[in-house]
């Protein structure tokens, strides 16, 4: 079969798709991603075939303009709330219009889609799978007769988010209901000669990378996959250092890969986290580009400093990891049962955090609550007490039971020829 992958141009985002779809390219399907222009390198450097659809996406230039304004409404409540007085129901839609407005909007923008839909018309893929912010893909897939689904690396808190507002509005009179998100995409629909239904926003199924105790139940369907960490467009090479077993133990610094490529925000001092590692007994190998390096005033005398090496060759010599709170690196550093402390601070980063240290692999620290005496405290914890190492493999044993990309295959063909229309065209 003919499967179109889609994610916007954003590594951290193209990373999560790329294991599957060289299983599915291996499994002998014709595969084809598609993204923006700007992320054709990082697509053909995985080894994958790339189209290029529409213009590139102007996030950076709405973060700029619009600043933290456009976060705020989240940073003082958890988006993990079920009490109806903390998420309410003005809440809720606030929080839609804000995220379709001022994200999904530019990252899927018009020409994208258009271009997306041209393609898919074209080549009449039986199946589309999306990144579950590329709404972009299952618009193709609904204008040109394709099954679609979504391929989650993260924990669906957005969709949690929408289906408690769809239920809220439910009970009260249609007139007063507003979903900005839905409203964006009927009209996108409908300018391709297509209706809006609900597996626009959930896809008709999503294939789902996070483990059990971390996956969110939301009632849809969901094929549970491995996570399979693959680290990026940048070279994966095992450096000298590595070759050999660290003469103390190691704890890995990283900020992840968005701040580096994006204008969003970082919410952690490094000043502050190397001053709470800096009298420990431990080596720190500390990811930090040219940039990040020259808002630092001291590196400690135990601190190797790289501006990149792969997690995946880096992981298993580690015993401790201190993060950002990204998808990318709380999964890499979870499959290799690395105990970890996450300064996750909004959105999904803070419920993996929460998570991870309700299964007893790590420490969440807000980054509001970041000081130097807390996180070494933490990190110490984490270094020192027994349980967090047992936890971190309890953690690891569950991801590694799940069914890896190849084996998954074979179920998404079968749904694939469940969910087509009689007729694609083909």
């Amino acid at each position: 079969m003919r499967v179109l992958l889609t994610a916007f141009a954003q590594d951290a985002h193209l990373n999560g798709i790329v294991p599957l779809a060289w299983a599915l390219r291996t499994a002998g399907h014709e595969v084809r991603v598609a993204s923006q222009p700007a992320a054709v390198e990082s697509i053909t450097r995985a080894g994958l075939t790339a189209v290029p659809v529409g213009g590139d996406h102007r996030m950076d230039d709405v973060i700029r303009t619009v600043g933290p304004g456009m976060l705020v409404h989240h940073l003082e409540r958890d988006y993990l709330e079920n009490r109806p007085e903390r998420l309410s129901l003005d809440y809720l839609r606030a929080s839609n219009a804000m995220l379709t407005a001022t994200f999904y909007a530019q990252i899927n923008n018009d020409t994208m889609i258009d271009a997306l839909v041209d393609y898919a018309r074209f080549w009449k893929p039986d199946l589309v799978l999306w990144e579950p912010f590329t709404f972009a893909g299952a618009v193709a897939a609904k204008a040109s007769g394709a099954a679609h689904a979504r391929l989650l690396s993260f924990p669906d808190l957005f969709s949690n988010a929408h289906l408690a507002l769809r239920e809220r509005q439910a009970k009260v009179p249609g007139e007063l209901r507003d979903d900005p998100l839905e409203e964006w995409l009927a009209y996108t629909l409908e300018r391709h000669g297509a209706d809006f239904d609900p597996d626009v926003v959930t896809g008709q199924w999503s294939v789902d990378q996070m483990p059990p105790g971390v996956r969110m139940e939301l009632g849809l369907p969901t094929v549970p996959m491995r996570y399979v960490p693959y680290n990026g467009p940048n070279p994966a090479v095992v450096p000298d250092w590595l070759r050999e077993p660290p003469a103390r133990r190691r704890v890995c610094l990283t900020l992840g890969l968005t701040i580096r490529d994006t204008e969003f925000p970082n919410a952690i001092d490094v000043n502050d986290v190397f001053a709470s590692i800096a009298d420990l007994d431990v080596e720190v190998v500390a990811t930090l580009s040219e940039k990040e390096l020259a808002q630092v005033s001291r590196v400690p005398d135990n601190t190797r400093v790289v501006d990149h090496v792969a997690l995946l060759a880096l992981m298993p010599s580690c015993s401790a990891i201190v993060h950002h709170g990204g998808a990318g690196t709380w999964a890499t550093a979870a499959v290799h049962g690395v105990p970890q402390v996450a300064l996750g601070w909004m959105w999904d980063a803070i419920y993996r955090a929460q998570r991870v240290e309700e299964l007893g692999a790590g420490l969440h620290l807000h980054s509001d609550g970041l000081s130097v005496e807390v996180l070494r405290d933490k990190l110490v914890r984490v270094l020192e007490e027994p349980s967090f190492g047992e936890g971190a493999r309890r953690l690891r044993r569950s991801m590694l039971a799940a069914p890896s990309p190849n084996e998954v295959v074979p179920r998404i063909e079968k749904l694939t020829a469940r969910h087509q229309p009689v007729a694609t065209g083909r």
